[in-house]
C-alpha cells in the first residue's frame, strides 16, 4: 500500500422517506405513514456525525449530498441544522458543493429560497419525464407542469446550478418521445442533466411485474439520439448518464466515480474511507429508519466496517472509473488503491485486443464506443481472478446497470 494517498472527501446524508415508493426504485426509501420524524432523525444524524467524524476532522470536505427518499420533505430549518453541524465538526470548504434532491411534487412554492439560505447551492430535480402517460406508469406523484414550476422557482431563488433527472427506455416509449423529454428539460435551462435508462432491479415492483420495455436496439437509438441532441445544445457528456454545461459537472458524483472517500450518514448510508496504514474501508449503517434511530439513541453504535481486500480493489475502482468518459487515470489508480498498474495490465490488454478499451490522453485507458455499449462486460473483466473464470461473452445491456 506504499502508493496509497488520501483522496478528496465528501459527505452523503440519507433522508429515507418519500410520499410514495416508485415501482422502479431500489433505493433504501420508505413511504411515509404520518409525518416525517424530522427533529428525531436530525438529532440522530448529528449523533452519527459525532461518532464518525474523528478520523477525518483534519481533511477538507469538498461536497455534501442530501439523497433519499425525498430530502425535500424535510424543512429548510432541518437542512440548515444538519449543514451547520457538518461545518462545525468537519473542515467543509467555503465553496463546497451542497446538493439536495427534490421531487417537484413535494416542494412548496418559495421553499427553494429557504434551502438556499440554509446553505444548499445545488438542487437535483427528479423530473424523469415530461410525458403524462409515462409519469403515471412510473408512479410519479408530480406532473410535467410541477417540474416546470420548480425550475422557474429555482431560477427565481438564484439557484442556477440545478440538475434534472430524466429516464429513457420506458414502457411504450418511442425515440421521438425520448427526444421530446430532453428538449423539454433543456428549455428549463438546467446546468446539468442526468439521462439514464430504466432498468428492472431485483426487489422492485417492476422486477416482479415487469412492464414491456423497448428492446436493446430501440433503447440504444434513444441513448445515441439524446446524446447528440444534448451535445448540440452545449451539454458535455462526462459520465455514462451525466451531462453538464461548462464547469457544472457534479463534484459529489465525480468523487464517487474517481474513487474518492465519503462519509455516509443516515439509515442505510454507505461510506468509503482510506487509511494510509491499513487500506480502503467500507462502512454502512442499518437499513431500517426505526432501527437506525434506536441504535443511535440507545448505544450511539458505530457503523459496520470492513476492509476491502486488495484483490477486490481493481474491480471496485474500475466499476466507477470506466463509467467516466475520461476513463482510467493510471496515476490515480495507484494513489487510490495502493496497487501497481501491473495488477490490471492483463485485463487492460485483453480489453484493447477486443476493441473495448483504448488509450486516453491522461496516461490511462477508457472505453471505446463498443465498450460503452457493453460496459458491464468490460467492468466484469476486472473481477477478482478465478481459475474457472473466462473472458465474458458480450451481451447488450444498459450501460447504467452497475
Amino acid at each position: 500500500m506504499s502508493r496509497l494517498q488520501l483522496p478528496p472527501l465528501s459527505v452523503y446524508v440519507h433522508l429515507p422517506w418519500c410520499v410514495r415508493k416508485c415501482p422502479y426504485c431500489d433505493f433504501n426509501s420508505y413511504a411515509l405513514e404520518g409525518d416525517v420524524p424530522e427533529k428525531r432523525y436530525v438529532t440522530a444524524l448529528l449523533t452519527d456525525l459525532e461518532i464518525q467524524a474523528p478520523p477525518v476532522t483534519d481533511r477538507k470536505v469538498q461536497s455534501i449530498f442530501f439523497g433519499g427518499g425525498t430530502p425535500s420533505l424535510f424543512s429548510a430549518d432541518a437542512i440548515s441544522r444538519i449543514i451547520a453541524g457538518l461545518r462545525a465538526s468537519l473542515a467543509v470548504t467555503p465553496e463546497a458543493e451542497v446538493t439536495l434532491e427534490a421531487n417537484p411534487g413535494t416542494v412548496e412554492r418559495g421553499r427553494f429560497g429557504e434551502y438556499r439560505s440554509a446553505g444548499v447551492n445545488r438542487i437535483s430535480l427528479g423530473g424523469q419525464s415530461f410525458n403524462s402517460r409515462h409519469l403515471e406508469r412510473l408512479g410519479r406523484i408530480h406532473s410535467s407542469d410541477d417540474t416546470r414550476v420548480a425550475a422557474a422557482e429555482l431560477h427565481a431563488a438564484g439557484i442556477e446550478n440545478f440538475n434534472i433527472d430524466l429516464m429513457y427506455g420506458l414502457s411504450g416509449q418511442t425515440l421521438a418521445e425520448s427526444l421530446a423529454d430532453v428538449e423539454a428539460a433543456i428549455a428549463l435551462e438546467p446546468a446539468h442533466l442526468s439521462h439514464y435508462q430504466l432498468t428492472l432491479e431485483p426487489g422492485t415492483v417492476f422486477f416482479h411485474r415487469s412492464p414491456c420495455l423497448p428492446d436493446d436496439d430501440a433503447t440504444w437509438e434513444m441513448q445515441l439520439g439524446c446524446q447528440e441532441l444534448l451535445a448540440r445544445e452545449g451539454f458535455q457528456q462526462y459520465e455514462v448518464s451525466a451531462y453538464a454545461r461548462q464547469g457544472k459537472t457534479c463534484a459529489h458524483n465525480l468523487n464517487y466515480w474517481q474513487f474518492g472517500d465519503y462519509l455516509g450518514l443516515g439509515a442505510g448510508a454507505h461510506g468509503k474511507l482510506t487509511d494510509l496504514s491499513t487500506g480502503v474501508w467500507r462502512t454502512d449503517r442499518t437499513l431500517k429508519p426505526r432501527q437506525y434511530l434506536e441504535s443511535l439513541e440507545r448505544t450511539a453504535a458505530l457503523p459496520s466496517r470492513r476492509l476491502v481486500p486488495a484483490g477486490d480493489l481493481p474491480f471496485e475502482y474500475m466499476l466507477n472509473a470506466l463509467r467516466l468518459v475520461e476513463g482510467l487515470v493510471g496515476r490515480r489508480f495507484e494513489q487510490r488503491t495502493g496497487l501497481s498498474l501491473e495488477e490490471i495490465r492483463e485485463a487492460i490488454e485483453s480489453g484493447i485486443e477486443r476493441g473495448l478499451l483504448q488509450s486516453n490522453r491522461l496516461g490511462g485507458w477508457c472505453a471505446t464506443s463498443l465498450g460503452r455499449r457493453f460496459l458491464n462486460d468490460v467492468i466484469a473483466m476486472f473481477l477478482p481472478r478465478s481459475p474457472h473464470r473466462s473472458a465474458p461473452k458480450l451481451a447488450a445491456q444498459p450501460a447504467n446497470l452497475l
